[in-house]
């Protein structure tokens, strides 16, 4: 191992353990210094396994470097730093530090060149991801981290299992493109999509992620989902099963964003389905279409983030989250709105965007591999993104009747982290270059022909007007929203406590008489103890003799029967 080599994920994570040591300007030079710092050390380092650990009888890779690592550490490493402008503000004291550690422990993972040291990576991002949430300090956010761990350490358990395994079997700890055709490395792509947000437990994202404060919903958007898309990129492209998992997550996230009347809830349930679109592309897994899912990862860190960013500069202006109770503030935020609008046409693939240079790569393998049914899965979902994202977040947040609410824009600080990201999304979209010569694979695709854009145009023109034309109908009200944590959030503890009322009656039912008996017994041993009963009663010798002469008698039977 070269001293002089230094990895990104550590020098993130030491300015976590900093940051609390900190105040003032020296914490918000720190803030911004230890993500740029491990960017630069990122791009200062050669491709291949650069260390090299001996473990039992295995060697283990912490450090290598390809060009799809290096794409995922990349935009994680300045997630971390628009994020860390974005909360500067943040009054909680814990929360950047644990969104460092959180960070720092996504580009470890992607970094890794073992399963073992994904494995590590993997639990420390668990851990600072809850105290992410946790550090938001309501009753909400701590029974929320308390769900989202479950669910997490549940994920670990699953792929630590398939780790193990796999290595057991195989004796190599590498970490490189498997089949699912055994046991651990079912157990292994499970754990992977558990971290995606995949059915049956997509619903921890939308139940934890909103409770977050409203700088740290922005940290969670990009790390979890897009960790599990990298590891289910090098660890089982082409596996067929993907495309249909990332469908229903397509259309899963799409029709409960629609119902959703919380605007940071649609934005997470839109989290499903904008992965559900990289999870199709890994399951085609085509060198365009693992370049397209790639690319869809880089981008829709940068423009979910942004939304995010609209949204929690509104909830911190505000204090109001749901859309039935926003609208007008175009008219008081307007760098805001126009930020968050950037936003809902990227996440949208609207041309000149960078949605629209990523996304379509997805679909475009589709079209190559002669998948019909699973472009027109794809077109259609385009669509309904553009409905729930691109048109009914910004207008019921920003645009529909005024609510007379007059917050201003954000601080600096905010505005900026906005700006930047907003200037990103247009700016890829512009030169999409830029970003294909990151991918993987070498880029063989012009997004802008004149068939893709008039396609690309029309859905979403007459989305956009069926929005308008149904508008009566898509209006929010005060609703709650019915997901699967239903089951461990209400009946789990209702079949709980169920349960324990059942045990109590059957304990009552089975000690009463058990109970009753024992009173029945000292009742006569006290009764027989008294002078008179027949404890104290004086027996004939010979009575005496002839009941040892019978016990002796039984011993004796008894030896000879054991010999």
């Amino acid at each position: 191992m070269s001293s002089v080599v230094l990895h990104p994920a550590l020098i993130l994570i030491a300015g976590a353990l900093l940051l609390p040591l900190l105040r003032g300007n020296a914490r918000n030079i720190a803030v911004l210094s230890a993500p740029t710092f491990a960017l630069i050390a990122l791009w200062l380092l050669p491709e291949g396994k650069l260390w090299q650990v001996p473990w039992l009888d295995y060697s283990l890779a912490p450090l290598a470097v390809d060009k799809l690592s290096r794409l995922f550490a990349t935009i994680f490493l300045l997630m971390a730093a628009v994020g860390g402008l974005f909360a500067l503000r943040q009054q909680s004291r814990l929360e950047v530090p644990a969104a460092f550690l959180y960070a720092g422990s996504a580009v470890g993972v992607v970094l890794a060149g073992d399963l073992v040291t994904v494995f590590l990576f993997w639990e420390f991002m668990a851990v600072g991801s809850t105290l992410v949430l946790w550090s938001a300090g309501t009753s909400t956010a701590r029974a929320a981290s308390m769900r989202y761990a479950m669910i997490h350490l549940a994920g670990g358990v699953i792929l630590f299992a398939g780790v193990a395994g796999q290595i057991a079997a195989t004796g190599d700890a590498n970490f490189h493109a498997m089949q699912a055709d055994s046991i651990a490395t079912w157990l292994i792509l499970i754990g992977f999509l558990i971290n995606a947000g995949a059915p049956p437990l997509a619903a921890w994202l939308p139940d934890a992620y909103p409770e977050a404060s409203w700088s740290g919903t922005v940290f969670l958007s990009a790390f979890t989902t897009k960790t599990a898309v990298y590891v289910l990129l090098r660890g089982f492209p082409g596996t067929e099963i993907l495309i249909w998992v990332g469908i229903f997550m397509i259309f899963y996230g799409i029709v409960y964003a629609l119902l959703e009347n919380d605007m940071r809830r649609i934005l997470a349930y839109s989290i499903v389905n904008q992965v559900g679109f990289m999870v199709v592309g890994i399951g085609i897994g085509t060198e365009m279409a693992l370049n397209g899912a790639a690319a869809h990862a880089f981008a829709h860190i940068i423009y979910k983030a942004l939304l995010l960013m609209s949204a929690g500069a509104v909830l911190a202006a505000t204090n109001r989250r749901k859309c039935s109770e926003l609208g007008g503030l175009f008219h008081s935020m307007p760098i805001t709105t126009l930020c968050g609008t950037i936003g809902a046409l990227a996440i949208s693939s609207f041309p000149l965007t960078s949605g629209f240079v990523s996304k379509s790569m997805v679909t475009q393998a589709a079209i190559d591999g002669q998948l019909q049914t699973v472009w027109l899965f794809l077109a259609a979902a385009s669509a309904g993104v553009f409905l729930h994202a691109g048109i009914k977040f910004p207008w019921f947040v920003f645009f529909q009747k005024d609510s007379g609410l007059r917050p201003a824009d954000p601080p600096a600080s905010m505005r900026w982290a906005m700006i930047f990201f907003a200037f990103l999304c247009i700016a890829l979209g512009v030169y999409p270059d830029s970003l294909y010569a990151l991918l993987p694979y070498t880029v063989n695709y012009v997004p802008y022909t004149t068939a893709h854009i008039i396609t690309q145009l029309q859905l979403l023109l007459f989305s956009g007007l069926a929005f308008f034309v149904m508008l009566d109908h898509l209006k929010r009200t005060p609703t709650i929203t019915l997901d699967v944590d239903w089951l461990w959030r209400v009946a789990g503890p209702a079949l709980s406590r169920m349960g324990g009322t059942t045990l109590a009656a059957l304990r009552l039912a089975v000690t009463a008489p058990l109970a009753s008996v024992a009173t029945h017994l000292r009742s006569r041993i006290e009764r027989e103890s008294r002078h008179d009963g027949l404890l104290h009663r004086n027996w004939p010798t010979g009575t005496m003799a002839t009941w040892v002469m019978i016990l002796l008698l039984t011993y004796l039977v008894l030896d000879f029967s054991a010999l």
